[in-house]
Parts: structure tokens; sequence; C-alpha cells
């Protein structure tokens, strides 16, 4: 039995029949020894930062932020995000990587889930591109923001995952104001229903619906209990 990494060295040295091109998910790994770069400006407060709780995937509502673009110029982007524990996926169709177009799909957001967005999203972690500049302002007393170590995507490992599946269905080069919101939302709702094995084969879909369901009682019953008193 060899390990995964002697089979990709065999590969690499023409001892196998398969090659490189075979295999489109290592064609797309980075080869090179990263650099470290300390020059750009955290945008807020540091992973470091960050509770323990959203480390180890035990307790709901901790997400993952990040853009897809699309084409260099005129095209739309997408804002994408992962909740940690369920990894129930969204992707919002906006106009372009601006705050403006990120800050709005958020406002967006809030609207959508009403009383339970501060309950549904306790944190975000974002990486520390320009068209964040905004959140943590814009969610000041609702939401906390934690910001990853400059050029580190591992550090939001599950984001970066589920952007390479949406690329599956809208690769790049691909102009993104050709496919409709509902084109889009279809795309990520088949993601989510995709069933995990490392959910114990259950979809994500599910876990989210059962998370939200339980807010939503302890909601009411919050809410029964301030009319009676």
């Amino acid at each position: 039995m060899v390990s995964t990494k002697t089979l990709y060295n065999y590969i690499d040295m023409d001892v196998l029949s398969v090659r490189n091109i075979d295999l489109p998910m290592k064609t797309r790994r980075k080869t090179k020894t990263p650099r470290v770069r300390g020059n750009r400006r955290i945008l807020g407060r540091g992973i470091a930062e960050r509770p323990a709780e959203v480390e180890d995937r035990n307790e709901f509502g901790h997400w993952e932020i990040d853009t897809v673009e699309g084409l260099k110029s005129g095209d739309n982007a997408l804002l994408t995000l992962v909740e940690r524990k369920t990894r129930n996926y969204y992707a919002i169709l906006i106009d372009d990587q601006d705050h403006d177009s990120v800050d709005y799909a958020l406002t967006q957001l809030r609207e959508d889930f009403g009383d339970l967005f501060p309950e549904v999203f306790k944190t975000i972690t974002s990486d520390n591109g320009s068209e964040f500049s905004g959140l943590t302002k814009g969610l000041h007393g609702i939401t906390d923001v934690y910001f990853c170590h400059p050029y580190s995507p591992y550090e939001r490992g599950s984001n970066e995952r589920h952007n390479g599946l949406l690329r599956r269905y809208i690769p790049k080069g691909k102009a993104i104001s050709d496919y409709s919101p509902e084109a889009i939302k279809r795309t990520y709702q088949t993601l989510n229903q995709l069933p995990r094995k490392i959910l114990d084969y259950r979809q994500p879909a599910v876990l989210f619906e059962e998370e939200v369901s339980k807010l939503e009682e302890k909601l009411r019953n919050k809410v029964k209990v301030k009319t009676a008193s």
C-alpha cells in the first residue's frame, strides 16, 4: 500500500499511465511554496480572536464568506456564504465585486431572515478583500465579523471548497451575467441537496432547516413568555 503523495509522485514521474491532465482537481492545486506576504491590512478583528466554538463546528450559526468573480470587466459577481456546521451554501448574484454590492446583498439577507438573522448568523469569517470593507460596520451589534490572515484562503476552507464545486456549474471564463438568479439558486440548492460523508451522508439543506426550525421554536417560546408576563 503506497501513500497518496507517492502516487502523485509516480504520476509526475510518468511511472503510471495516468497523467495530471486526467486529474482535474490535481491540476488546480498550487505546487509552488506559498510566499509569506504580510503587508496587506486587516479590515477588522483577526481570526485569532474568533471563539473556540467556531473552530470545532459543533455550534450552528458560524459562516465563511467570499466572492466569485465573473469576467474581468462589466460582469456580475457572486457573493457566497457557507455555514460551517451544516455546510449549507448560498451563492447570491451581485452587480460586481464592490463593497456596496456586498453590503446590499447582506442587507437583503437580513430582511429575509428577519428577527432570526442574529442567531442564524452569529459570526462571519472573511478575507481582507476591499469588497468586505463594510462588513464590520454594517453588521455591528448584529453579527461578529472576523478576518483571516492575509493571503490565507485555507482559513476559509469550507467556502473555498464549495466555490470549487460551484465552478463545475459556472466555469471560469463564463460570464456570470449569462445566468439568471433562478438558475444560480437552482445550482446552490443542488449542492445543498448532495449527501455528504462528513455529515454522515445527510444533506446540508436538511440539517440547515432543522437548525433554523429550532431557532424559530426558541423565538416563539420567548415571545410567549414575554406576552404572558
